[in-house]
């Protein structure tokens, strides 16, 4: 089987097994993902088929859908990965990156690390941050039916894994829980450079809903 028939196989699962799936973590996610993997891939030394199946397999099966079990996503990828006639070390790796790729809370240390898992670690993040970031986190708010805004609920910057998790907090916190955290955690070049605009988007974007929120414009 060549590259090409690998990745237009893969995507044909991931399209297939996320039909219907929340916005904020469907397949036009994934394509994002896959294409900021692409573009920061070409500026590393990596293993570029293990950059594009890790990123288009990245959000098989995302736990905030499964009851929180971490461990569907990895399997449901070695299970596919199986198919399309891979070397084992390179199917081990692609289940690392899926198995490692999430934000656990801010106090979640990385266990497994490599050059390819930055990069469509900080190809992930950069889908999460900006304007499509703002996007999904009230798309993904919505759907979990919170609210916007509750000045009386604060930010918990130091939450455990487990607290991160069960969080309800308005979709504002998650800004300051997670999505202005990750400017600082990119690991390339060309994704530190991507994040620093698209998070001074954001604290713009904050910036004109606290004042509209206040009746100041």
């Amino acid at each position: 089987m060549t590259t090409v028939e690998r990745i237009e196989k893969t995507t044909d699962f991931v399209k297939e097994t996320l039909d219907g799936a929340e916005g904020g973590h469907d397949w036009f996610h994934t394509q994002r993902v896959f294409k900021n993997a692409i573009l920061i891939a070409k500026d590393e030394l990596v293993d570029s088929l293990v950059v594009q199946l890790a990123a288009l397999l990245h959000d098989i099966a995302d736990s905030k859908f499964h009851d929180g079990d971490e461990t569907i996503g990895p399997q449901k990828a070695r299970t596919f990965l199986e198919t399309i006639a891979l070397d084992p070390t390179m199917i081990d790796h692609i289940v690392s990156i899926v198995e490692h790729i999430s934000f656990k809370g801010g106090n979640t240390a990385q266990t497994f690390m490599s050059p390819e898992l930055q990069v469509v670690q900080d190809a992930d993040r950069l889908d999460a941050i900006g304007a499509i970031g703002i996007a999904r986190c009230f798309n993904y708010g919505g759907f979990k039916n919170r609210g916007l805004y509750d000045p009386s609920i604060l930010p918990n910057l130091n939450m455990t894994k487990a607290e991160y998790k069960a969080s309800t907090a308005p979709t504002i916190n998650h800004f300051y829980e997670k999505l202005l955290l990750l400017k600082d955690r990119m690991h390339t070049q060309t994704g530190k450079a991507l994040a620093q605009q698209r998070h001074e988007f954001m604290e713009s974007f904050l910036e004109h809903f606290y004042s509209e929120w206040n009746g100041e414009k």
